[in-house]
């Protein structure tokens, strides 16, 4: 059975590997959506689709990485025709694993099964949170898998989110 996480993991943080772990405890092979990758970077948006999923590689071990595929996901003004143009990118999945209550309510239209996934420590563990930590130089290598701090740190972070 496959399943379908999407997100914009901005950065990949604790939190979303958690998620990872939750939704590859119900299927085989997860299908992972990166977010708004059709958007140029921005305060809300500020790491590519590439460098999004060079995060979460560097941040995976040998048997989740061979349970996962990774799929860019634009995003598109009317959710409706976003949730058929997933269709269009995605291969087969049974089961959506989201938070968003107008995904769940337009995939279970669609006779896919819908499971919420549980959120582990989000007032801490949030993109908008760390990226705020990372700007006012705070602790955050704590709350990021390995392979994101290293990432993280490797490519300045810092200085591009105080740019945009």
């Amino acid at each position: 059975m496959n399943g379908l996480l999407i997100g914009r993991f901005q950065p990949f943080h604790l939190g979303h590997l958690d998620a990872f772990h939750y939704a590859l405890s119900k299927v085989d092979k997860l299908w992972v959506g990166l977010g708004s990758s059709n958007k140029p970077p921005q305060k809300n948006n500020p790491f590519s689709s590439e460098e999004r999923k060079k995060m979460i590689l560097e941040s995976l071990d040998e048997s989740l990485k061979k349970r996962i595929e990774i799929y860019f996901i634009p995003d598109f003004e009317d959710h409706k025709k976003w949730v058929e143009h997933i269709a269009t990118i995605v291969p087969k999945f049974d089961i959506v694993f989201t938070n968003d209550e107008m995904t769940k309510y337009l995939y279970s239209k669609r006779n896919t099964s819908v499971f919420s996934i549980p959120f582990t420590t989000r007032n801490v563990l949030s993109g908008t949170h760390i990226r705020d930590l990372i700007i006012s130089d705070q602790p955050w290598e704590q709350l990021v898998p390995e392979g994101t701090k290293n990432f993280l740190t490797k490519t300045n972070a810092k200085q591009r989110l105080r740019n945009l």
